[in-house]
């Protein structure tokens, strides 16, 4: 199901995979899509997990004219693709391209533990988030993350916001998160593939006080 928000065209491919369309073509983090669709302009990739960076899924949208942004970890599996550049980015940084402007901001875990001690997603690896401006639109794709600090200085039209629990935010934490980014829009992700289903989305919904829109995954 394509969403469309001040003329940017908005595909949920399910789990924490999106297309974005209004000129250029951009994916992020695409996983278990399926073959066929739009070639990619730009891909976004948010850390190397496999449901994350997953090359057999590149390989369906990337071409040699693709730009992939991505974080370090990634780099070695992203090689095996056929794209025209791998810009490796890490927090903080911010990419130009054409008239897509990508925002990179921090996604860790604080409270989701791997094993005592350690968190599925370290704040030290540099694992990102994404600020993706397109004509005049923001959109925040949070990545795998917890409700973290660094979100008060994030400022979107729209956020896309994992509530699966987990390896990621609760539902509760996701309407937390949505409380302190306060964006215009809020479309929960991060279900119904490795984690969660529909009803963590709904919880979400009921629960957030800014407006939602359940996205269906496109088929």
């Amino acid at each position: 199901m394509m969403f469309e928000y001040r003329g940017v065209k908005l595909t949920w491919l399910g789990h924490d995979g999106y297309r974005i369309q209004n000129g250029k073509v951009i994916y992020i983090d695409p996983f278990q899509i399926e073959g066929g669709g739009p070639k990619a302009d730009i891909v976004l990739v948010s850390h190397e997990h496999e449901d994350h960076c997953s090359v057999d899924d590149l390989k369906k949208i990337v071409t040699p004219n693709t730009i992939i942004v991505a974080h370090a970890q990634s780099k070695s599996e992203l090689e095996k693709v056929k794209a025209k550049e791998i810009k490796i980015v890490k927090p903080g940084d911010k990419v130009n391209i054409g008239d897509v402007t990508i925002e990179t901001v921090p996604a860790y875990n604080v409270n989701k533990f791997m094993k005592p001690g350690k968190v599925f997603h370290p704040k030290e690896d540099g694992k990102l988030g994404f600020v993706v401006t397109v004509k005049g639109t923001r959109i925040y794709h949070a990545g795998d993350t917890d409700h973290i600090p660094e979100m008060k200085n994030i400022r979107t039209d729209i956020a896309l916001l994992p509530v699966s629990g987990t390896y990621v935010m609760t539902a509760q934490e996701a309407v937390d998160a949505a409380a302190t980014i306060n964006p215009k829009l809020a479309i929960p992700m991060h279900y119904g593939a490795i984690v969660g289903d529909a009803k963590d989305a709904e919880s979400f919904q009921k629960l957030v006080k800014c407006e939602v829109k359940i996205l269906t995954k496109e088929r």
